[in-house]
């Protein structure tokens, strides 16, 4: 395997008297794509959000290309700000901004680029996810697929190293989630970023996961290849990705 980029270690995190993370223990490798999975409220975009600074833990360690991020002030985060871009559920698109502002942001934010410079790369992130033309719409105008492929151009603007996403397709049809996927997955291998993919769209996991993590009871009570996943004698994990209906007599 590649050497890891994230180092994540006795990571644990509470809200009030529920723990939702304990003593998480895992490592992504660069160039690589991990997927996420666990039920409702498993405490997978919590996990998620400890990687770009987020939020921070209770207790335990997340170190991000050998520098420990876990307990860095908001100010002292900007650096990797730069380098872990985030795919957030809903897109997180400004609604007053056009395509074309909402792409450049993070540039204008982050670069001192020139305005030609920033239009150039505009365009070419939005040629990459097949959107050419719609540099002046706003959110309003666009459907939910291409939302989140503007979101996705934006979160690929200053070529990060790391992208985080969360839950990228959800309340998109099977055939916009599929198109997503792939361009999820284009654009890591163009950028030859790693990825970090929260997700309940197994169809997306597979498409676009190199390993797959199931969250349980704050842990990762699997974390391997899909081939050891399918062989996996785990009946939690098997009947997850089967999309079996849950035993109630099971408690």
């Amino acid at each position: 395997m590649p050497e890891p980029i994230y180092k994540i270690r006795g990571l644990c995190k509470r809200y009030g008297q529920r723990p939702v993370l304990a003593d998480l223990d895992f490592d992504v490798f660069r160039g690589e794509s991990l997927v996420v999975l666990g039920r409702s409220g498993s405490g997978k975009s919590v996990t998620l959000r400890q990687l770009n600074g987020l939020e921070k833990p209770d207790r335990g360690s997340v170190e991000f290309d050998g520098e420990e991020i876990s307990h860095l002030r908001e100010r002292d985060l900007y650096p990797l700000r730069k380098r872990v871009a985030m795919l957030f559920q809903g897109g997180a698109l400004f609604d007053s901004m056009t395509v074309a502002e909402n792409v450049a942001f993070p540039l204008i934010e982050h670069t001192d680029l020139k305005d030609t410079e920033i239009a150039d790369t505009v365009r070419n992130k939005l040629e990459m996810v097949r959107l050419k033309g719609i540099e002046d719409k706003l959110p309003a105008d666009l459907s939910g697929g291409m939302k989140k492929r503007v979101a996705l151009a934006r979160s690929m603007a200053l070529d990060p190293e790391v992208v985080l996403f969360d839950e990228p397709t959800t309340g998109l049809d099977p055939m916009t989630s599929a198109t997503i996927a792939h361009l999820m997955r284009s654009t890591q291998r163009d950028l030859h970023a790693t990825s970090v993919v929260v997700t309940h769209d197994i169809a997306l996991a597979r498409l676009v996961g190199d390993r797959v993590a199931f969250l349980t009871e704050g842990r990762f009570s699997f974390l391997g290849t899909w081939e050891e996943a399918d062989r996996s004698p785990d009946p939690l994990l098997a009947n997850f990705l089967a999309g079996c209906e849950e035993d109630e007599n099971a408690a």
